[in-house]
């Protein structure tokens, strides 16, 4: 059995994609191939029916949108929504450590990660660097260190025979931290320099060649600690993916993906505006200037309608118009039913991978997901024969959450909440299937086409 293209693809840009600043810039150039223009937030935009633009905030948020040509103010927006974070662990402003011999990295959590998963991995470091450029200039570079060059070691089960009996257990603030060198052979290779205080000068000097500049022109820098080993599919079948990250670039993949696959010819007769927003910072409560918190969607809305509006007093009301018959699908991963923990799921609601995308309910609002928003995603799968499933908690679990409620809750927007089911969710190597990719990109895309229709005809605005 051969394997599956789109899954190839997906894992390609997972290998890509080692930071959220990463994954944006691979989107982003995505999205410049396919004729999107890129917008500014600190001009003032001209869009015009029928063109397609996108803008970026902090380099780890992306929205992009698509205007039907026959869109006027007021009109719905058709929304897919997702997150470019992950749970992993970032180095520290100061990360400069040494302990008994050996150099170390100090880092902190970012999120809630599976921590366990992350001892005795290959790992290494991405994201973006302050560089000075020449004098009094200075830019924003992404960096990724292609090879191993951390670890954090595991205590040998002869100096520790508990573990085996009484479970595994570890300090983050203690044992999370990674060697990078000996001090020994430290002194033998580079020179302090000006951030040596603050940093190790081996880090410094690995991120100067990477980026071919000098140690002392780094300034400052957002660095994820992330594992080396690449995405794999996997299975005797070839239908699983194995990778870090999925949860939640699988979900911010297949909403872009849907989004390009909107032909230049269904954009002549559409009315809506059709977007994808990728937020940050969804694993640590999205309370940040490219969070969901923050009005991203509703500076879009307004933004666009100014362009279409004749004055400020008519923009309030085109834009107010316009939130108020819009949808979104709020995209981020559920989990499959595990084969060793059955009993940690609801017995009637057990999603499978690679039997569809999964829609999550929770009475007590912890996913946006209520009858009526159900209702559009399962029309818009029946009419396409894409299969669907759907998920809670059991009664006597913890819910999580996502950015759905922060969004409808905040704008008024319709809103549910689904996503691909995977496995090991957290972890620093997650599993999710193949088939749920095209599934999810499949449900996405018909969304989008299918969006106008389904206002005009179901009378969203009335449920």
């Amino acid at each position: 059995m051969d394997k599956d293209q789109t899954a190839c693809n997906f894992i390609k840009f997972i290998d890509d994609a080692p930071s959220p600043y990463h994954a944006v810039a691979v989107l982003a150039a995505q999205l410049d191939k396919k004729g999107y223009k890129q917008l500014s937030e600190t001009t003032k935009w001209d869009v015009k029916p029928g063109n397609k633009y996108y803008f970026i905030r902090n380099q780890s948020c992306i929205s992009a949108f698509a205007v039907g040509a026959k869109f006027v103010g007021g009109n719905p927006f058709a929304i897919a929504a997702a997150h470019t974070d992950s749970p992993n662990l970032r180095v520290r402003p100061i990360s400069k450590a040494d302990s008994v011999g050996y150099l170390q990295v100090g880092c902190e959590m970012y999120g809630g990660g599976l921590w366990y998963t992350w001892f005795d991995r290959d790992l290494t470091v991405a994201g973006r660097v302050i560089v000075r450029v020449s004098e009094g200039v200075f830019e924003s570079r992404l960096v990724h260190v292609k090879r191993s060059l951390l670890k954090i070691p595991s205590l040998a089960i002869h100096l520790d025979r508990s573990v085996n009996t009484d479970g595994f257990k570890y300090n983050t603030q203690n044992h999370l931290v990674p060697i990078i060198a000996s001090q020994v052979e430290s002194k033998l290779v580079g020179a302090e320099c000006g951030a040596a205080d603050k940093h190790h000068p081996l880090l410094l000097q690995v991120l100067a060649d990477e980026l071919k500049c000098k140690v002392e022109d780094i300034q400052n820098f957002d660095l994820s600690v992330c594992d080396t080993q690449p995405a794999a599919i996997g299975g005797a079948l070839y239908e699983f993916i194995h990778a870090p990250r999925l949860d939640n670039l699988n979900m911010s993949y297949c909403s872009v993906q849907a989004l390009l696959n909107v032909s230049d010819e269904h954009l002549k007769n559409e009315e809506s505006v059709l977007a994808v927003v990728l937020f940050d910072n969804e694993e640590v409560g999205s309370s940040s200037p490219q969070g969901a918190c923050a009005p991203l969607i509703t500076d879009t809305v307004q933004r666009v309608n100014l362009c279409f509006a004749s004055n400020t007093d008519d923009v309030n009301q085109l834009s107010d118009l316009s939130l108020r018959k819009s949808f979104l699908i709020s995209a981020d991963m559920a989990h499959a039913v595990h084969p060793n923990y059955v009993s940690h799921h609801e017995p009637l609601h057990r999603p499978q991978m690679n039997k569809g995308p999964v829609i999550k309910y929770n009475c007590n609002l912890r996913y946006a997901t209520d009858s009526t928003s159900a209702f559009i995603v399962l029309e818009i799968a029946k009419r396409n024969n894409i299969p669907v499933q759907e998920f809670l908690v059991k009664n006597d679990s913890p819910c999580g959450s996502t950015i759905g409620p922060i969004i409808s809750g905040a704008y008024g927007i319709k809103t549910v909440d689904i996503g691909s089911p995977q496995l090991s969710m957290h972890s620093i190597r997650e599993t999710c299937g193949t088939k749920d990719l095209t599934h999810a990109i499949n449900l996405f895309s018909k969304f989008f086409e299918q969006y106008t229709q389904l206002y005009q005809n179901v009378h969203i605005d009335t449920m």
